[in-house]
């Protein structure tokens, strides 16, 4: 079975990759090493994400796959984008920050984004593969599975945040669902 590091320190990315890929391909996903911890200063989403897959195969040696991905909002001209995650200090604050500012906002539209690279051990691009998943920013909080802006989001033609969605339904249509169906395609051929 062939190994790639997936380059980041989130477990809930990692469990969420191996349950899209279970049975699709022969890969085993592992984390990079403690400490892994890449500047993440790119502009765009398909520049982080190749910076953090670069990264991870220089500290291990080994094929790497990455992801990044963020909330584009469209009232806030695609905030808080590639700097979801650093929107303000915690999950929750995040939330709360990003519904605060909604608060008189009509227009609620709004994607994920999902950008994943692989490359080689020596950090050569192989593919880069974009996923998005479209809906709208709730006026308030619902659910508890996934993690992120999850509680906030409803999926696009549901009446559901994909919070409220179970593992396996977020698994068919999320950004990171959707960017990772066209990376399997090659992955299968990879050796």
């Amino acid at each position: 079975m062939k190994k790639i590091v997936f380059a980041t320190s989130n477990p809930h990315k990692l469990e969420e990759l191996k349950a899209i890929c279970a049975e699709k391909c022969d890969v085993e996903f592992v984390l990079p090493p403690t400490g892994f911890d890449p500047l993440e200063d790119g502009t765009t989403f398909e520049a982080n994400s190749l910076k953090k897959a670069k990264e991870a195969a220089c500290v291990s040696k080994m094929p790497a796959l990455a992801d990044d991905s963020g909330l584009c909002v469209d009232a806030l001209d695609g905030g808080p984008g590639i700097h979801s995650a650093r929107y303000a200090e915690t999950a929750q604050k995040r939330i709360d920050k990003l519904l605060d500012v909604l608060k008189n906002v009509e227009n609620r539209r709004a994607k994920f984004v999902c950008v994943m690279t692989l490359v080689d051990e020596n950090g050569n691009v192989l593919a880069q593969k974009r996923g998005e998943c479209y809906g709208e920013i709730a006026h308030s909080q619902s659910g508890t599975h996934g993690f992120g802006y999850d509680p906030v989001f409803i999926v696009k033609d549901t009446e559901k945040t994909m919070a409220e969605l179970s593992d396996e339904q977020k698994n068919k249509i999320s950004h990171r669902a959707k960017a990772l169906e066209q990376m399997i395609e090659y992955l299968k051929e990879y050796k």
